[in-house]
């Protein structure tokens, strides 16, 4: 498995779903699954490393604008959205997230909750507990730390 490899299963998948993300993650689930117990860890460590390369302020700052907010889990649902556009799309966005301004937004797909569990999923044909990454978001952001211009209101009571 190579990066390569990857972003052909990933397109694949994209293309076969026709933009449904449950759709997607079923497939998904059913290609890693497929591959080889080596692939299939190989594909996991590419996903993260490219959830990884999602992970910076920027990004983030343009989710929380189109979602009104944008906490870490609902961030990560957002970037494993962008991976199953597939390496264009992905590769578009991460040189210029203001790209996202001429996208038309459908928030139950670009927030979809799942097709990160996709690849566990498929890894559970191999593996029967599969570990979660841990951690690696937090420590890895990139880019100028984005402010909330709008800060949690106090409630006295």
């Amino acid at each position: 498995m190579d990066e390569q490899t990857f972003w052909q299963i990933i397109q694949q998948v994209h293309d076969a779903s026709h933009g449904n993300m449950a759709r997607k993650c079923e497939l998904l689930t059913a290609q890693v699954a497929q591959l080889s117990k080596e692939d299939a860890v190989e594909f996991r460590n590419i996903f993260d490393a490219m959830m990884r390369r999602a992970y910076h302020w920027p990004l983030w700052a343009a989710a929380y604008l189109i979602h009104g907010g944008c906490g870490d889990d609902t961030f990560s649902d957002f970037c494993s959205a962008l991976i199953s556009r597939g390496r264009r799309a992905f590769e578009t966005v991460l040189s210029d997230p203001d790209t996202l301004a001429d996208e038309p937004i459908d928030e139950d797909a670009w927030f979809f909750e799942g097709y990160e569990g996709a690849v566990t999923n498929g890894l559970r044909a191999h593996f029967p507990i599969v570990p979660a990454p841990r951690g690696w978001f937090a420590r890895l952001m990139g880019g100028a730390r984005w402010i909330d211009p709008m800060p949690p209101r106090r409630v006295h009571v």
